[in-house]
């Protein structure tokens, strides 16, 4: 009660909250397709490989968050090129693209003079430092990313469901392939400010694979994951508030238990239907 009570006199907490909401948006939309198409592995490779971007970006004393979204897009496509020339050998070399990226961030970050503190910020989240500029900025990516998905909907349907079907289909699977990974490289520079860099990928899946668990239909999927996402989002920041604990962590373990109790139950649920 006393975050909601705060709510009403604190601009920062008011940021906070709709970086929340935005941030719900997109993981909502994006987290559905990691999920179902099970490309959580090479999500975690894009979203640690930013830290690369990041580090230069404070080397060459740029906004971060410009540096984040270069490295995720130049991430995605490389992934997803690598995923479609040599899916043999995927999973080793999208490790070594995740290692790299760290690598590289690492080492510009020790050439950058001084300690920054805001950097973080970035890598394990500070809903509560989020700007006005953020702010505006997850709205543009967030419209970015519905608009993708309204205008190639049944095209990232059919590419996420059975990419055979989609080719015979006339489908240009590797485009759409290629744009999806983009997406998910937006939404994990949506999602740094939220939980950081560190725990992106929990909330780009939690949210979707519980969803999953109550339908199968892709949109009502999307629909459900982000009213999750909004619950996580503000009940993390609720319950974080009077104890003064760190908002991303709170919003992931909450996350993270809702999920845990969803998985017994379901599970319990089907085992009494089979008897």
């Amino acid at each position: 009660m006393s975050f909601f009570a705060a709510l009403w006199q604190h601009s920062f907490l008011q940021h906070a909250l709709l970086a929340g909401l935005l941030a719900s948006v997109g993981c909502g939309v994006v987290g559905t397709y990691v999920v179902v198409k099970r490309i959580t592995f090479m999500a975690g490779g894009i979203a640690h490989a930013v830290l690369g971007g990041m580090g230069i970006a404070y080397y060459l004393h740029a906004p971060p968050l410009a540096g984040a979204l270069v490295s995720a897009l130049f991430a995605a496509l490389l992934l997803g090129w690598i995923s479609l020339r040599w899916q043999q050998r995927e999973d080793v070399l999208i490790g070594a693209i995740w290692a790299v990226g760290m690598a590289v961030g690492i080492l510009f970050l020790s050439r950058t003079p001084g300690y920054n503190a805001d950097l973080m910020s970035y890598l394990f989240g500070n809903i509560l430092m989020v700007l006005t500029s953020d702010i505006w900025l997850m709205a543009g990516l967030d419209v970015v990313i519905l608009l993708m998905v309204l205008l190639f909907y049944k095209q990232f349907q059919a590419v996420t469901f059975d990419e055979e079907f989609a080719r015979l289909r006339g489908v240009a699977v590797n485009f759409f392939y290629l744009l999806l990974l983009c997406l998910v490289a937006l939404t994990v520079v949506l999602l740094i400010r939220v939980v950081g860099l560190i725990l992106v990928i929990a909330l780009l899946t939690l949210p979707a694979a519980i969803a999953l668990q109550y339908t199968g239909t892709l949109w009502k999927i999307m629909l459900l994951s982000m009213g999750l996402g909004m619950l996580f989002t503000t009940g993390g920041l609720g319950l974080s508030y009077a104890p003064d604990l760190p908002a991303g962590a709170t919003i992931i373990l909450l996350a993270g238990t809702v999920y845990l109790i969803s998985t017994l139950w379901h599970n319990r649920r089907r085992q009494h239907w089979k008897f």
